[in-house]
């Protein structure tokens, strides 16, 4: 390594942030999708340390103590298989990853937020089947009125989504940053056009 790189690379928090490792489960698919499941490559370098995952590919940078000098991983594999979860939380970030990041009512992707179909003053209750991502001037427009009431109507009926699901859609939004080394890992299992 070159002076101003190691002085970068060990003083400035934001470039140890340029080296994540892709993790793979022990099928060799991504943990999850949306977010990418990615480690700091500190992690990476001490779950390789520990014996828990193995290297699949390599950044050309190095870290070094003492005693070691490795190259960065940037793909590893976690040696014991995680069961993946059936059951979807229902957390705000997995309606609006269910919705595709955009208001159900008109299609917009800003000011997001999200809304009872049947207001909670009504009887509406908090669930998958009842609430969907809206924007900002879509849910002040239907405020506590029924869609009816509001002359709103919804581009699709909510339901609870499947883990599945989830991962399909979640491969629509990539992060903003693939490492080339990470391409084959990513999408190896998606269907070939004949």
């Amino acid at each position: 390594m070159d002076g101003d790189f190691r002085h970068d690379f060990v003083h400035e928090p934001t470039a140890l942030k340029q080296y994540p490792a892709l993790v793979l489960n022990a099928d060799y698919r991504p943990l999850s999708y949306y977010p990418l499941s990615l480690w700091p490559w500190q992690e990476a370098v001490k779950a390789v340390w520990m014996d828990r995952v193995d290297i699949v590919a390599e950044y050309d940078q190095t870290v070094r103590s003492q005693r070691l000098e490795m190259r960065i991983p940037s793909v590893v594999v976690l040696k014991d298989f995680v069961k993946p979860r059936k059951r979807v939380a229902f957390t705000r970030f997995n309606l609006f990853l269910r919705d595709e990041f955009c208001c159900q009512y008109c299609g917009s992707r800003k000011d997001l937020t999200f809304d009872h179909v049947l207001p909670r003053a009504l009887g509406g209750v908090t669930s998958w089947e009842n609430v969907v991502a809206a924007c900002a001037p879509c849910n002040l427009r239907k405020g506590s009125k029924t869609l009816r009431a509001s002359g709103l109507s919804l581009k699709k009926t909510p339901r609870r989504p499947t883990a599945t699901e989830l991962i399909e859609i979640g491969r629509r939004f990539p992060p903003n940053h693939l490492h080339e080394s990470w391409a084959d890992y990513l999408y190896w299992d998606t269907e070939l056009e004949a």
